[in-house]
């Protein structure tokens, strides 16, 4: 859909890690423009919620303001939801699938509160990854790969998400390696 309204946009890769006792997010910052790179620290990687019952971190891929107004429903959702990020996400995925402004926004969100962790879709999707390892974007299938080859590994949930980021962004032209990583503890 976004390819035949804006052809040649391409951007971003974010993965989400749960491992242990924690949950890290990491997104890179190249926005391309077909073969051009127009923007290389775009921070796609965001704390939401600050005081709220629970800290909520997301990430997003897909069209920037799209991606924005997503998480200011979310945040609302928040709001009427405390605590309840699955409920809150739930909420938003109807109202996304349904609404018909919203239905239009291209963008994938990858969301934690440090207990869940929750990939949500315009088709209507909240997906918890079973193995830990959540991802979208560009480079998102090259990063998953990575993540799960290292989810059995001793390396902590933050040297997973960097590691896997850094073979995205060797792999695929459309992630660099210029990174935003957020971590969050399970509550």
């Amino acid at each position: 859909m976004a390819e035949e309204r804006f052809p040649g946009w391409h951007g971003t890769t974010i993965v989400g890690i749960r491992k242990g006792n924690e949950v890290v997010v990491a997104g890179d910052g190249q926005v391309s423009l077909g073969q051009t790179v127009i923007k290389g620290t775009a921070r796609k990687v965001r704390r939401l919620c600050p005081g709220g019952v629970r800290e909520i971190v997301a990430g997003f891929a897909g069209s920037t303001a799209d991606a924005f107004t997503l998480l200011e429903r979310l945040e609302a959702k928040l709001e009427a939801t405390p605590g309840q990020l699955a409920r809150a996400c739930v909420d938003l995925a109807k109202d996304w699938r349904t609404d018909k402004f919203l239905r239009n926004l291209e963008a994938m969100l990858i969301v934690t509160d440090g207990h869940d962790l929750l990939v949500l879709t315009g088709a209507g999707d909240v997906l918890e990854p079973e193995d830990g390892v959540a991802a979208i974007g560009s480079g998102g299938n090259y990063a998953k790969a990575a993540a799960l080859a290292l989810m059995d590994s001793d390396l902590p949930a933050e040297d997973i998400a960097r590691r896997a980021m850094k073979i995205a962004s060797d792999i695929c032209v459309y992630t660099n390696g210029n990174l935003t990583v957020e971590r969050i503890t399970a509550p």
